[in-house]
């Protein structure tokens, strides 16, 4: 390794190790206090089972031209 390939290996090095830090700093979250109660749940509503159904139709739709491509060779 030349001295341009060490430097920039120990520059992306320090910079990488920057970022994590800072990284961790940025997601480090003072206590919120108590629970404010409700139903912290997520609905899964209309637009999750709409995306699960278009994806079993493009499974089968996936299927079915492989068996007539099958076919046909």
């Amino acid at each position: 390794m030349n001295i341009a390939m060490k430097k920039m290996k120990f520059r992306s090095l320090w910079f990488a190790l920057f970022f994590s830090v800072l990284a961790t700093a940025v997601f480090a979250d003072d206590d919120p206090g108590p629970d404010p109660g409700g139903d912290p749940d997520a609905p899964i509503d209309g637009g999750v089972a709409l995306l699960v159904a278009a994806g079993i139709a493009y499974g089968a739709k996936k299927i079915n031209d492989k068996k007539k491509e099958d076919v046909i060779l």
